[in-house]
């Protein structure tokens, strides 16, 4: 029974909604719509189905039900005005370049140099790790793939060398690497807008509600200097908070040399790899002063990659996980729009302002940074957050804030949103898999979730407090 309840809870918590007493200054349409877009975001958190269905299943019934248009060509046009969207071709194109990381070889060579090199001491090891990250980092928006599929894998063969493993003195080695490992994917994810796809997806949610546009140079002019100071001292202070009882790790430089050893000399198409990379960085960042637009750039870069053979396009056509997230993403964009379309987020925003107007400017700002962060703690997923969530946080700070104001707070909300990722076992992709390597408590991961999370929101807040 509780089985399926929880299966159908997205549809019982719409029908219940629906059925409730309509809120003074929405319509039929709006309030039916809010019913539909929070059962999608509860089938998000629970996934009775796979994410992207629970979106197609969303906007078909909006659709069908002609709640953001009557005319149905219209609600057609406005179902799949997703797939559309720059944005989501930009994170799939950016899924192809994780894809070319892993299949030449490059991201692997790459985090095993930065141990050969760095690994001497443990706190060395953790160093490589948040390095390693920090190079994949602009071109991987899947933290899932470049945390857990790059840099766990090699990360787990390194407690072993010490016999350190989850039953046996896990806090000698492998407790520090796997918080470090988590912590410092949260910081990365941050710092560069392409680093989580989630950040791409806050964006275009941004331009939606407010106007407000943020570049790929915009979002590193401000993030990459500020995220740069507690990017180096993550790994510091994984060791002082929670230090490993191996401080020494002479093994670990020898054993990367022999994998190195064992994938041999560059390759060709490592090279290659690592050229598209560079190139499509120099687009991202550059691309607005050529006139070249950044999903452009991605799509180029990928048909480059496709035609010099670095991926095939099989491998373009197979790959499930970039398709699933581009019909997830492409929905969900979709329904964000709804809000604004059938009077929703106005209806919110005025309501938000009858509560915080009183507050001056520059409190109204911290306020909405602050419990942006803290409702993390209830989603296990940074897009459903993201989702659910700015289009509300931008709406109120909008109606509240100077119009000067708006960029600034609208960057500090998406940049805070790899950051809030290190709270929970559960709050970004990649943490089931560092939490399931079982090297730190269930209690201890909340523990200094609360710790890291408290410091790395107090950064975003001081952050917040001197560029807004």
């Amino acid at each position: 029974m509780r089985e399926y309840l929880l299966k159908f809870s997205p549809v019982i918590i719409t029908v219940g909604m629906a059925l409730c007493p309509m809120p003074e200054g929405l319509t039929p349409e709006g309030w039916y719509f809010l019913s539909i877009f929070i059962g999608v975001i509860v089938g998000l958190i629970i996934e009775p189905v796979p994410a992207a269905l629970v979106g197609l299943v969303g906007v078909s019934v909006v659709a069908v039900l002609g709640l953001v248009d009557s005319n149905p060509t219209a609600s057609r046009n406005w179902a799949l005005s997703g797939f559309s969207n720059g944005v989501i071709w930009l994170v799939f194109s950016a899924f192809m370049f994780a894809l070319g990381y892993k299949k030449t070889g490059l991201g692997r060579r790459i985090s095993l140099i930065l141990i050969k090199y760095l690994g001497r001491n443990t706190l060395g090891v953790g160093y490589a790790i948040a390095f390693s990250d920090a190079l994949l980092a602009p071109f991987m928006p899947s933290n899932t793939a470049r945390s857990a599929g790059t840099i766990y894998p090699i990360v787990s063969n390194i407690p072993l060398m010490f016999n350190s493993t989850p039953d046996h003195e896990p806090r000698k080695i492998g407790s520090y690497l796997t918080w470090v490992g988590i912590a410092s994917t949260c910081v990365t994810s941050s710092m560069f807008l392409t680093a989580l796809a989630p950040n791409l997806l806050a964006v275009d949610l941004i331009a939606q509600s407010s106007g407000v546009q943020i570049s790929w140079g915009q979002w590193g002019k401000i993030m990459i200097p500020a995220m740069l100071p507690l990017f180096l001292l993550t790994p510091w202070l994984a060791y002082v908070i929670y230090p490993p009882t191996q401080k020494n790790s002479p093994e670990a430089p020898a054993w990367a040399a022999k994998e190195l050893e064992k994938l041999g000399s560059v390759s060709r198409k490592e090279l290659m790899m690592l050229g598209y990379a560079i190139l499509a960085l120099f687009l991202w960042i550059f691309g607005k002063d050529l006139g070249i637009n950044s999903t452009i750039a991605a799509v180029l870069v990928l048909s480059l990659m496709v035609l010099s053979g670095v991926i095939s396009w099989d491998d373009v056509i197979s790959n499930k996980s970039a398709w699933n997230v581009l019909v997830w993403f492409a929905t969900l964009v979709a329904m964000a729009s709804g809000l604004n379309k059938t009077g929703v987020l106005p209806w919110i925003g005025t309501l938000s302002a009858e509560y915080l107007q009183s507050m001056p400017p520059a409190s109204v700002a911290l306020f909405l940074v602050l419990m942006f962060f803290v409702f993390h703690y209830f989603f296990a997923s940074t897009t459903a957050h993201t989702t659910a969530l700015m289009p509300l946080f931008m709406v109120t700070a909008t109606g509240l804030l100077p119009a000067e104001m708006i960029p600034k707070v609208a960057l500090m909300l998406a940049g805070s949103l790899g950051l809030m990722g290190i709270i929970t076992p559960y709050a970004t992709g990649p943490s089931p898999i560092w939490y399931g390597s079982g090297f730190i408590s269930q209690a201890r991961w909340w523990f200094l979730g609360l710790v890291f999370g408290g410091i790395y929101l107090g950064s975003m807040l001081i952050l917040t407090l001197f560029y807004v």
